[in-house]
Order: structure tokens, then sequence, then C-alpha cells
């Protein structure tokens, strides 16, 4: 008797050893079983091709992956539709003459992808990344010749009206401007701003503005402005050593048709701390305003008038456009 029961356990055992390995090759024949739901339900583009995300593949001797060797643009999608999308268009063609890409494709077909992939993601609020590599190639520093460029975008879903920072205010951090010279193309290599965004983190705050002899550039990730004690929206001027931003520029037109003083005049930390208002602007935040810059309240540590006033206009022409 006791031998046949060790032989009944043992055929059991083998029995569900059986069913489980069963089981898993139904899973690899079905690969969404063993992958997070999430991972079902957005659709990503990759050169010419709409593939469920988990699918999608780009070679590891892609330039962007070995060098940075890439550009990117990020559109707001706000009620299904692209926000200030020309002027995304006319800073990505600006990027990719700087680092002597062309363009794989032209506006109507970036026009048309994008909006391919907010129809199948069904984005009603949200944003858009693309990014545009000069391919991939053996690694070697020097551009390579005829490589084909890789293009891949996807959508991600966030709420851009209903931010709950729009309401109670960001904290900033100030650090240091680790970056190279040319911030004004928007490259994929970001991991400067990377560092400071996870220094923002540790310390508890939304953004890192960062400091450049003195006076503050700009933000990781954002734009960053001032109502400075005389009453004047101030913010760095273009050059190389800030990103054009799309968002400042819509918002410095309203400042402007409001009336509003502006002086697109650099600011210091000290400034900041003494600045009626701070805010920062950026195309997946809208306007959003600063509160506390390194543990100082920014005037009454409120969101102030201005930052809500422009947030409000900002959000009021995207949805008429």
């Amino acid at each position: 008797m006791p031998q046949a029961q060790d032989r009944e356990k043992q055929g059991t055992g083998v029995g569900r050893e059986g069913s489980l390995r069963s089981a898993q090759a139904s899973a690899r024949q079905v690969p969404h079983l063993l992958k997070p739901s999430h991972l079902m339900s957005r659709i990503v583009y990759v050169n010419g091709s709409y593939a469920p995300e988990e699918e999608a593949k780009v070679s590891i001797f892609d330039r962007a992956f070995l060098f940075g060797d890439g550009v990117y643009e990020v559109t707001a999608v706000l009620d299904g539709r692209l926000v200030d999308f020309e002027p995304h268009l006319a800073r990505l063609d600006r990027s990719l003459k700087e680092i002597a890409l062309p363009a794989p494709l032209g506006h109507d077909d970036l026009r048309r992808l994008h909006s391919e992939l907010i129809q199948r993601n069904r984005v009603e609020e949200g944003i858009v990344y693309l990014q545009i590599t000069r391919g991939s190639a053996d690694r070697d520093f020097a551009y390579p010749e005829k490589t084909v460029p890789n293009v891949v975008a996807f959508t991600q879903s966030r709420p851009l009206i209903a931010n709950p920072y729009a309401a109670t205010g960001v904290k900033v951090v100030t650090i240091p401007d680790l970056r190279w010279k040319r911030r004004d193309i928007k490259s994929t290599s970001m991991l400067a701003q990377a560092m400071g965004k996870q220094e923002a983190k540790l310390n508890g705050a939304y953004e890192a503005w960062m400091v450049e002899n003195g006076h503050v550039t700009e933000g990781t990730s954002s734009t960053a402005f001032i109502l400075d004690a005389e009453g004047v929206v101030r913010t760095q001027p273009l050059g190389y050593h800030i990103l054009p931003g799309v968002t400042r520029r819509a918002v410095l037109r309203l400042v402007a048709l409001e009336g509003v003083n502006l002086e697109e005049r650099p600011f210091s930390v000290a400034e900041a701390l003494s600045a009626r208002e701070a805010f920062m602007t950026a195309a997946s935040a809208f306007v959003l305003p600063v509160v506390e810059i390194d543990g100082v309240a920014i005037g009454d540590g409120r969101p102030g008038p201005v930052a809500g006033k422009f947030r409000a206009l900002y959000i009021e022409e995207a949805r008429r456009s």
C-alpha cells in the first residue's frame, strides 16, 4: 500500500507538471497571456508600421541608442486634437538641419502619423512623442553614410486640463546646468536633464531649474518664468543656451496681447526668490505656477493670478485652434 500511494503521488505530480508545461506552452503561443494588460492597449509607430508596443523593435545599433544621435518632439493632444503642431514641425525641421539629418518624412506624413496614433489609441488628452534618429550602423562616432533614419512614435494619455498641479502649484529646486552647449537642438541626449529631474524628485520637488553663470537658464523639461518685483514677466532670451519652447512662444505672444510688461532677459535665483510669481511652461503641462523654490515660498506660497490667467488663456486658444 505505501508503494502504491507513492506511485499515486508521483503520478499525480507528473500530471500537474505536465499540465503546467502545457499551460506555459499555450501562453507562449498567445503572448498576451504573459503580458500585463496595459501592454496590449497601446499601438506605436516604427518605420512605417503600426504595431502593439510589445512587438515594436529597433536595432541595438541605432545611433540614438549608442550616441544620442537623434532628435525628438513632444506634442500635446487636447480634445483628441494636436496642439501647436505647426511650431513643433518647424522646430523639428530646425533640429534635423542642425545635425545634418535629412527629414525622412514630410509634414503631411507626420501629421497623418500623429493623427493615426491618436485615433488608434483613443487619446483625448495626453501627448504624442516622435523620435527621428540617424539610423542603425556599426558603432563609429563619425556619421555613417547611406543609413536609413529610424522613425518611432508613441502616445501617452494623461490629464492636461485637470492637472492637479495647476491648483496647488509646484515646487522647484535649483541645480547647476551641466548640459552641452547646443541646447537649442531638441536632442535625444538627455542625461543631464534626467539627473536634474531625479535631483528634484529626491528633494520632493516637481522640477529642477538649471543655473549657469548665476542665472536660471530653464527647467529640465520646461521654460522658466518669473513675474518680477516690478510686475514684469521675464524669461531667458533665445540662443544656443536654451531650447526654443513651443509653449513658451505661445505664452509670450499671449503676454504681449494682454499688455503685460515683458522682457526676454535673464534672472538670477535671488530675483526668482523675491519675485511676485513664478511659473513654468511645457507642451505636456501647458502653464504651471511655481509656489516654492529651494524651500522658499514665492509670493504668498500659492498659485498666482498671472500664472492662472495665462494657463486659462492658453487652454482657451488651444481648444479654439
